[in-house]
């Protein structure tokens, strides 16, 4: 196996089933833990973007960020059982592990000295110039929760961690098992990856402002709330259908409709920025979503699920007769099921730069 950029170390792995890969793989935390060590006293910064796989353009986007912002990049691919309702899509979930790899192995940052000529790419590779990624973490479900686990709440024993007061909004409320999971199993990876920057997508935005609020109440420092980055969402090119590995589930006749909910987010989104209050502004998006849906009656099943604006820091909802004169950023916010895909997006109404990279 090769060695871990920067670090001059093998990766011990105790798996023989696993694809081969120029990146090391570290299945246990005490493998990747001697990585890491090395890592530190070599003085490197550590970007982290967790995942559970299924790669696509906005998770290798990520990924890009933080070679351009870091010495060593660790890629995790988890799928954590605890963020899934027992009806949920835990064993359907997309598992593509050698195609991840390849993903991963293809992407490299070349650093602006050695655009301008300092060296070649080929001399710098792997060097502090010419970064790739430099570990993939792919920890078992044992590794990760050793007391065991259940995805029924009621039966799990262990350490928990819920993040109180601002998880039932927004997708807490349609999942109300969702944050408790991904709080918990992304201090685990904080935990065991130790990074200085942690990359999440604006897709997910509860999840990412969640998330940043649980490195400050924990008093983080792997990474403090201020490294952990909220980037764009990516989208198609062509419709805009925000990138998501449940994408691959979707048949062509859904995969057309998909892109309605970003359109009708757009919709309210207008209407907002024309003056309209709150409830008239989600009325808009939902009578899109109703007349694109009657329209391919018969041949799409459609279901929506919500559209509303929420506080950004709170994720109260906003009141329904206030307008865009409040002055704060807002997320308006929405999600369908698309056959049996369920399909979220979001715009942040008004002044981003506080929560976005």
């Amino acid at each position: 196996m090769s060695t871990a950029t920067g670090t001059g170390l093998y990766a011990p792995d105790y798996r023989t089933d696993l694809p081969d890969s120029p990146i090391p793989i570290f299945t246990t935390v005490a493998s990747y833990r001697e990585w890491r060590r090395k890592a530190a006293e070599e003085r490197k910064t550590v970007g982290f973007v967790p995942t559970m796989g299924a790669l696509h353009d906005g998770h290798l986007s990520l990924v890009n960020h933080s070679l351009a912002n870091n010495d060593l990049t660790v890629v995790s691919i988890f799928v954590n059982p605890t963020q899934f309702a027992p009806h949920e899509d835990l064993s359907t979930y997309p598992r593509t592990l050698p195609r991840d790899l390849e993903l991963l192995s293809a992407l490299s940052y070349m650093s602006e000295a050695r655009v301008n000529g300092t060296s070649t790419a080929a001399s710098a590779r792997g060097s502090s110039g010419y970064r790739t990624p430099s570990a993939v973490f792919l920890p078992s479900v044992q590794e990760m929760y050793p007391s065991g686990v259940s995805q029924q709440v009621a039966a799990q024993r262990g350490t928990f961690i819920e993040v109180k007061g601002y998880d039932e909004q927004m997708e807490g409320k349609s999942r109300p098992t969702f944050f408790r999971g991904v709080a918990t199993v992304v201090t685990k990876l904080f935990n065991a990856v130790e990074p200085t920057n942690a990359y999440f997508g604006q897709k997910d935005i509860q999840q990412g402002l969640l998330l940043r609020r649980l490195a400050r109440d924990l008093l983080l420092s792997h990474p403090d709330s201020e490294h952990l980055h909220i980037m764009p969402t990516a989208r198609d090119p062509v419709d805009e259908l925000a990138l998501s590995s449940r994408n691959v589930n979707l048949s062509p006749a859904e995969r057309h409709f998909a892109p309605t909910l970003y359109a009708a987010l757009k919709a309210a989104r207008d209407s907002w920025e024309g003056g309209k209050s709150k409830d008239d502004s989600v009325k808009t998006a939902v009578q899109l979503i109703h007349e694109r849906s009657q329209e391919v009656s018969g041949k799409v099943d459609v279901a929506l699920d919500y559209v509303d604006m929420n506080d950004v820091e709170t994720f109260d909802v906003v009141d329904g007769e206030a307008t865009s004169t409040v002055g704060k950023p807002i997320i308006l916010s929405g999600a369908i099921w698309v056959g049996r895909t369920r399909l979220i997006d979001n715009i942040i109404l008004g002044d981003d730069g506080t929560i976005l990279d």
